[in-house]
């Protein structure tokens, strides 16, 4: 009678297999079928890790379509063109662009707000971002006044950390739940109560409702700025998760922030979902906002169209990754609705366009005005005035509201790049033909809700 020999893991690491989950699962099939020696290494094959992908030797060539005007934009160009230059290493990576709004947007190597990276058969969810999906709405209201279209707005929206209480949330879709249930990588708990609650919510930071009028007919426009909330946040987190363990199997020269998802894996393919799942989500969490804002004023829709500008679109092999770029080729917008919007700061105009793709744009736009300085420095320089003196000079003849009722002076028009200057090289480098323009009225924001966040108030209390 044959001897029964067991494996260890021990066996598996003499064999040049690095440990990991899969171990105890592998020796156990092994030693239930004895396989021996030949048929042992054969089952073992799966596990074996592929070659390690060097980085490219030297950056892949990027598209720039940015310049500086002044001598702190050079200082933001030259930021941009450093953290591009690394980012053009990454081993996926075969195409790149810049836009006129680029900033940094992290560690040096990590994709500039305004960047595109083009990766062959991956997705990096570092270039995507927490805030997928991050999009923008139009809705046209006719002849409706811009007061009462933002009363209307504000009292239906929802700005700030967290969700709506039980009382004031929307329906949650049951054909949005089924997919959310669908997918692994959606289907828990958490996730599914933040996209319940966070259903018609818009978040904080640059996140903003805006109503103006058209240029061309004065018909007044509703237009909402926001991402994927708490849903998306947390698909990004598993996201980065999965996306380290290749990285550190495959490319551990790769930087972090920019690992990738091999989409020819399940878990390339099932991200991949998640993320379409997301988009419909955070589509409809525009659409219930503008939705209820109609209903309370009795009024249809005359048009409305939207697009994303933080996203991964996929033509054939190639995914091209947009952190804060406007599409313009229709390609990249399976449900396109009509023009594409890029808003520039709450006192300019929204401007809504149309393009085609060339060699340099690679078929984007960028998504807004951008920033020269970080939101703490610009605080700085504006320190020896008082926010209410800032908001004053910068909002004349708006109508501007901060949600949380404190003034956020980081997100006023001077904190942003002069929009003359992004619309001008929108011109010169080919980035989309300008159809019409919002011109403002009002907008509600956020503001500065941390000012007197339940912590906060406490502390201040056990000073007294």
């Amino acid at each position: 009678m044959k001897d029964i020999v067991n494996i260890t893991g021990k066996t598996l690491i003499a064999l040049g297999f690095k440990s990991g989950k899969w171990f105890p699962e592998a020796i156990a099939h092994i030693n239930t079928n004895q396989l021996e020696e030949a048929a042992m290494l054969a089952y073992l094959e799966q596990f074996r890790p592929g070659p390690i992908v060097e980085l490219h030797s030297e950056p892949i060539p990027f598209a720039i379509n940015i310049k500086a005007e002044n001598e702190l934009e050079e200082t933001n160009v030259a930021s941009v063109l450093t953290t591009m230059q690394l980012l053009m290493k990454t081993p996926t990576i075969l195409a790149g662009a810049v836009m006129p709004d680029a900033c940094p947007a992290g560690p040096k190597g990590t994709i500039p707000v305004g960047g595109v990276a083009v990766a062959k058969n991956a997705i990096h969810p570092g270039m995507h971002s927490a805030d997928i999906c991050c999009s923008v709405m139009l809705t046209n209201f006719g002849d409706a006044d811009p007061k009462a279209v933002l009363d209307a707005a504000h009292a239906s929206t929802h700005f700030g950390p967290g969700g709506r209480d039980r009382n004031t949330q929307y329906r949650f879709p049951t054909e949005l739940l089924e997919a959310f249930k669908a997918n692994f990588l959606l289907n828990d708990g958490n996730m599914i109560q933040a996209a319940r609650s966070h259903l018609g919510t818009q978040g904080d930071g640059n996140h903003f409702l805006f109503v103006g009028k058209s240029k061309k007919t004065g018909n007044t426009m509703l237009i909402t700025h926001h991402g994927s909330r708490g849903p998306g946040a947390r698909l990004y987190t598993k996201g980065m998760k999965i996306a380290e363990r290749f990285r550190r199997e495959i490319s551990p020269a790769t930087f972090k922030q920019n690992a990738w998802i091999p989409f020819d894996t399940e878990e390339g393919k099932t991200y991949w979902e998640a993320l379409q799942i997301i988009r419909a989500w955070t589509k409809k969490n525009h659409e219930v906002i503008h939705d209820a804002t109609l209903t309370a004023l009795g009024m249809e829709a005359q048009d409305r169209y939207w697009n994303e500008h933080n996203f991964v679109f996929k033509e054939g092999e190639l995914f091209y990754h947009a952190k804060g770029a406007t599409p313009l080729d229709a390609k990249f917008m399976p449900d396109i609705t009509g023009p594409r919007l890029i808003p520039l700061n709450m006192a300019e105009p929204v401007l809504i366009v149309e393009g085609a793709t060339t060699k340099t744009n690679l078929g984007f736009a960028p998504h807004g005005a951008g920033r020269n300085m970080s939101r703490t420095q610009y605080k700085k320089n504006k320190a020896e005035f008082t926010n209410e003196d800032v908001f004053a000079e910068e909002t004349k003849g708006l109508d501007v509201r901060f949600f949380s009722k404190e003034i956020d002076v980081s997100e006023l028009p001077s904190a942003y790049k002069d929009a003359t200057t992004v619309r001008t090289q929108m011109d010169e480098y080919g980035l989309g033909t300008v159809l019409d323009e919002v011109m403002p009225y009002g907008c509600i924001m956020a503001g500065d809700w941390e000012k007197n966040a339940p912590w906060r108030r406490k502390r201040r209390k056990s000073l007294r």
